[in-house]
């Protein structure tokens, strides 16, 4: 019993860091918004948070990045031979990718800025502070996706404690920054992208020092970057990056169907959204833990502990996702009036939240399981489970019930995140009961 308890404090001692990181993220987004929201023009804080969306899309799809170096450094931290030399290749590898990625992102940016501003179609106002944005922020492309992969090297070594420092020490360089640049010396949304820049380089910086320390002094080896190595990398990468534009346009289809059924709609969709960002707050803390843990028990070939951690992982995903629901059944008016104070769109998004009730209960087990396969890195099976849900189950779903309007999209989602849950928890069972529950 004692050995089971310290194994679920170990699993928490990983979450909550993670969980706390998370929440940092977003109040670094009311800062940028706080300070240009006090400048002289409205266009100024469209065309910054329009820039930033345009960056933030692309780094939200590149978070595959995160995903294998989490699941490739935490076999390698399990590795029973040397664990050290294993985890320093990881980190060369997926580094390595990671910059190449930071700098074609760089070479192709005028593209991604025309396409940007072809989609925005905004004033010729807002557009040029768009550009005057993406200009600068674009040159921390690097940094970012370095940070994505060094993230995922920290949470597959265990280290979110550090992980967690680093994000807060970030975040208040960029705030500190934001105030300095943007109200003392007057760069308006330059200073604002400067400030994102210099944070990403100084957290970059700060989780390579941290990832090298533990490393050693282990030397790069010409093996480790040879033809085998690309390959496998060039495939686990591809079916992450394949899983993450699937969800990544059923989430765009939602937005833009959302647009199209009116402003009323769009708006009642923006604020349920918000409940689905306060879930992953939770869940993806779990997740992350169960990633580490399952990562390293696969490393070191030890299928119990695969089983075992997922067992964990459950119990507490689950229990987050009870806790999760009760506060929204209890809250969750209180919550959309914390979000806005227009009756008419107060009156529209009450109807939703019996459907936000049920959200965190079957949403928490394609969070769960995601973590585990991430631990595995049987990525064909998150990107084959992915295109299954969304083909047989969200788009269908929605097309049977469209004549329902609004409430469509979120019987389509609700059915897609259990769906993904389902099929990969089938995945699993399946290779549990064939003894395949191993690294491929």
């Amino acid at each position: 019993m004692a050995v089971e308890w310290n194994a679920h404090q170990k699993l928490l001692a990983i979450a909550f860091p993670m969980i706390l990181a998370n929440v940092t993220t977003p109040l670094l987004g009311l800062v940028d918004t706080a300070v240009l929201g006090h400048m002289d023009t409205p266009a100024m804080l469209a065309g910054a948070s329009i820039g930033a969306l345009i960056l933030t899309q692309i780094y939200w799809v590149c978070g595959f990045l995160r995903m294998s170096a989490t699941g490739l450094s935490g076999q390698a931290k399990g590795d029973p031979e040397d664990p050290t030399l294993a985890s320093a290749r990881v980190l060369m590898q997926t580094g390595s990718l990671a910059l190449i990625l930071g700098l074609v992102l760089l070479v192709v940016q005028s593209l991604i800025l025309q396409a940007g501003l072809a989609l925005a179609d905004s004033s010729a106002e807002v557009s040029g502070h768009i550009v005057s944005y993406f200009q600068v922020r674009v040159w921390g492309a690097p940094a970012a996706m370095l940070n994505l992969v060094l993230v995922g090297w920290l949470v597959g070594q265990q280290m979110t404690r550090h992980v967690l420092a680093i994000q807060v020490l970030g975040n208040l360089l960029n705030a500190v920054l934001d105030v300095y640049l943007v109200m003392g010396l007057n760069w308006s949304v330059k200073g604002v992208a400067l400030a994102s820049v210099a944070a990403e380089y100084c957290m970059a910086v700060l989780a390579l020092w941290l990832a090298l320390r533990r490393c050693k002094s282990v030397r790069p080896q010409r093996g480790w970057f040879n033809q085998v190595a690309r390959k496998m990398l060039l495939k686990l990468n591809g079916n992450m990056l394949l899983r993450n534009l699937i969800l990544q346009a059923c989430i765009a289809f939602i937005t833009l169907q959302g647009a199209r059924l009116g402003e009323t709609s769009a708006a009642v969709n923006a604020i349920l959204m918000q409940f689905f960002v306060l879930i992953a707050l939770g869940l993806d803390g779990v997740a992350y833990a169960v990633e580490a843990l399952v990562a390293e028990a696969c490393g070191g070939r030890k299928t119990h502990g695969i089983r075992a951690h997922t067992h964990q992982g459950l119990v507490w995903s689950s229990l987050f996702a009870i806790l999760y629901a009760v506060l929204f059944f209890t809250m969750g008016e209180r919550i959309v009036n914390w979000l806005t104070d227009m009756q008419e769109l107060q009156r529209a998004t009450y109807a939703y939240l019996p459907l936000m009730v049920a959200l965190p209960l079957l949403a928490h087990w394609c969070f769960l399981f995601d973590g585990v396969f991430v631990g595995l890195t049987r990525s064909k099976a998150m990107r084959d489970t992915m295109f299954i849900s969304a083909a047989v189950v969200f788009f269908p779903v929605w097309w049977s019930t469209r004549e329902l309007g609004n409430v469509a999209l979120w019987y389509a989602l609700l059915a897609f995140l259990l769906a993904r849950g389902l099929s990969l928890g089938a995945t699993f069972c399946w290779l549990s009961r064939r003894n395949l529950l191993t690294c491929p």
